[in-house]
């Protein structure tokens, strides 16, 4: 996680993985140091949303966010749009 850049450290990653906010194909990891093959889906629960992503590919070492955006397909559902005043009806009234 920390070589595709998807969060900033490393200790970071190792926290979300004991604290059981990682998952692999579904199923919980609780191992840090957890082997990934291409193919696999990680869901990660971070503390404003949810990560779905299908691993691609591995580096040896933390390169750009370009790179790191290569490593991963992200199928994270899209975040909930905020309402806002432009979402209201022209003439005012409440349409619900």
């Amino acid at each position: 996680m920390w070589h595709a850049r998807v969060v900033k450290t490393r200790p970071l990653a190792k926290a979300l993985v004991e604290a059981g906010r990682v998952r692999v194909d579904r199923r919980r990891e609780t191992r840090p140091g957890a082997v990934l093959r291409r193919g696999e889906t990680l869901t990660i629960t971070l503390n404003d949303r949810v990560r779905v992503l299908r691993v691609l590919g591995f580096v040896e070492k933390r390169g750009s966010a370009e790179r790191a955006a290569a490593l991963f397909e992200d199928l994270s559902p899209s975040p909930p749009r905020p309402s806002s005043v432009r979402d209201a009806p022209p003439d005012g009234t409440d349409a619900g």
